[in-house]
């Protein structure tokens, strides 16, 4: 297992983690995800670390903790061998301080947390979204607080905006308060917008990325191909997904280039389009989920080998968008843009 340093910190992690928001089903969003149990988690978490992925990612939202206690329960006895990464922000409860980034909701929350996972401490803590309502200041000196008493490790945010997360390093160096050292993103071949400003900016700010849905809801995984009835045994077909609403000729024009990869290479597309996401710019880590043994197996056999400049080229020109604005600009040769194209 290849493990990356996670932005600029001095955490190494693996360059695969395994999601769990597969563990409990606790509703029926969350039973269109997976619904794995605590003897199934345990054997899930057993292959990962034979295979060297130490680091497990949940969250507070997802099955409303059952997530988190079903991974605390599989992690008994091993709690030093492993990495733990949860998060909190969204709702947890129907009262007026059950939600957000405030310093009230977020100590409540790591603490339910903390117990949930039996543990003292999460090595990265995330905020699952950005709080609109509540003043960047006491957010980050919360989380600088969870840091000094040993609870948090390393902080993060998730589903960030370019402003969002610059605004937030800013405060952070402003006051000497812990920052930022990775995102939580999503971006796949067939979803690259994460490029536009979220890259770049990774790059100058040497914030380090964690991919989240990097197989889009499924939909690069083989099983959706042109001319085929769209399957109906996927999180996105019984209503798990996110992402906007998908341009199927787009996506089976990116499988297309994948089944010719894939064919050259000897590896499943679902590995192909893994593979691709980790030679990124910013990529520290992919999360892979899965709902059962095998389909983990296979997606822990996407490291290991690198694809060709050649090969990504072709997956680049399948997968390109033309950008919105002012992207679309600075992707013009002015020569005013010092950061590579990676595009």
């Amino acid at each position: 297992m290849e493990y990356r340093q996670l932005g600029a910190s001095g955490l190494h992690v693996p360059v695969l983690s395994f999601g769990t928001a597969t563990f409990g089903g606790g509703n029926e969003f969350f039973k269109a995800w997976g619904n794995t149990q605590l003897e199934d988690a345990k054997k899930m978490v057993h292959l990962c670390l034979d295979a060297g992925v130490n680091l497990f990612d949940t969250a507070d939202v997802y099955s409303n903790g059952i997530s988190e206690t079903i991974l605390g329960q599989a992690l008994e006895g091993i709690r030093n061998k492993v990495l733990i990464s949860t998060k909190a922000t969204f709702r947890m409860g129907e009262g007026p301080n059950d939600y957000g980034s405030s310093r009230f909701h977020l100590i409540e929350s790591a603490e339910n947390s903390l117990r949930r996972l039996q543990t003292d401490h999460i090595d990265i803590y995330h905020l699952h979204g950005f709080d609109g309502n509540t003043p960047v200041e006491e957010t980050l000196r919360a989380l600088d607080d969870l840091i000094s008493s040993g609870k948090v490790r390393y902080i993060a945010c998730s589903n960030f905006s370019g402003w969002h997360l610059m605004k937030s390093l800013s405060v952070s160096e402003r006051y000497g308060w812990a920052r930022y050292v990775a995102h939580q993103a999503y971006y796949s071949l067939l979803d690259r917008e994460f490029e536009w400003e979220l890259m770049p900016l990774g790059i100058d700010q040497k914030v380090g990325t964690i991919v989240w849905s990097p197989l889009a809801s499924g939909q690069l995984g083989g099983k959706f191909r042109r001319g085929q009835p769209i399957p109906q045994d996927n999180r996105r077909s019984q209503g798990g997904s996110h992402g906007p609403a998908t341009d199927y000729e787009f996506l089976y024009n990116i499988v297309d280039a994948l089944d010719e990869v894939a064919e050259e290479v000897g590896k499943s597309v679902a590995q192909v389009a893994l593979n691709w996401v980790l030679q990124r710019p910013t990529v520290a880590n992919i999360i892979i989920g899965a709902r059962n043994e095998e389909q983990l197996k296979q997606n822990l056999a996407a490291v290991g080998w690198n694809l060709t400049t050649e090969q990504i080229k072709k997956l680049d020109a399948a997968s390109n968008r033309e950008p919105i604005y002012p992207y679309w600009h600075q992707r013009q040769d002015t020569g005013l843009n010092p950061i590579p194209k990676f595009y």
